[in-house]
């Protein structure tokens, strides 16, 4: 299958602004490209790229004052089908994790694991550990939470969208990881693109979509706690603790999103 996804974005400032970006493709998917990806500036300011410590690329620059355009339009190469199913797949004790995934079973910016600890146990401690219990976790943050994109807040935590029962993607992400982490178990932020492929048409603006991975059997698996379903045709750009280390964009100062236009399709040929 091709996918063709990209992005028209348009920035506003009133000075000079400094701007991280996690709008590229996540290396783990640069065998797959069919076309050129690059991020095309409007003025032409200089950007620079680099690789920070979750594996993610990084873009560095300035919109200068009146604003920055920043466009993308690449195709990738997807397998078709949708999110695998390891029902077979094991939790390990934490003496033997990899050294590099404990990182992922504490409490982060977004994900208060101290405050679950008690709720999570006593909601999943019965449940078998492994696939199971993450999908446990992942029907109780689905049917905990209401979606609806005028209840997104920057701020907004795990514990706040749980209590609140209502939050966007990334919320529903927030809390089935927290969970996850209080029942022992690795799981990582995730941000990407997610088309309608697959599934019946949505009447709704297309976005970048959050979802999550766990560490189990050895290997990472994606879940998705919003849609609670596997889906086609994920495509990752970043991957981190939690919303900090994967948001699309960090401004040194005040500037305003003025357009936002995502596109994820699935075409027959390039």
């Amino acid at each position: 299958m091709l996918i063709r996804a990209g992005y028209d974005i348009r920035f506003e400032a009133e000075t000079p602004t400094p701007m991280l970006a996690l709008l590229s493709l996540h290396p783990s998917r640069h065998h797959d490209l069919r076309t050129p990806h690059r991020i095309v500036a409007s003025p032409d300011v200089p950007m620079f790229d680099y690789v920070d410590s979750f594996g993610n690329v990084v873009s560095r620059f300035i919109i200068p004052a009146g604003g920055l355009d920043l466009a993308c339009d690449f195709v990738v190469e997807d397998s078709g089908l949708p999110d695998p199913v390891t029902a077979e797949a094991v939790q390990h004790p934490i003496e033997d994790l990899p050294e590099e995934v404990l990182v992922f079973l504490l409490g982060s910016r977004y994900c208060e694991t101290d405050r679950f600890l008690e709720p999570a146990w006593s909601l999943f401690g019965g449940t078998e550990p492994g696939w199971g219990r993450v999908q446990a976790i992942v029907d109780y943050a689905h049917d905990r939470i209401e979606f609806g994109y005028h209840h997104a807040r920057a701020t907004k935590t795990a514990w706040d969208a749980h209590e609140e029962g209502a939050g966007v993607c990334r919320d529903f992400a927030h809390l089935a990881i927290t969970l996850c982490r209080a029942m022992n178990i690795p799981a990582r932020y995730c941000t990407g693109y997610l088309g309608d492929i697959g599934i019946a048409p949505i009447d709704a603006p297309m976005d970048f979509s959050a979802w999550f991975e766990v560490f189990l059997g050895g290997r990472w698996h994606a879940f998705d706690a919003r849609h609670n379903r596997p889906r086609i045709g994920r495509i990752p750009m970043a991957r981190g603790r939690d919303a900090t280390d994967a948001a699309l964009t960090t401004a040194f100062g005040r500037a305003t999103l003025a357009r936002f236009q995502v596109h994820t399709d699935e075409i027959a040929s390039i």
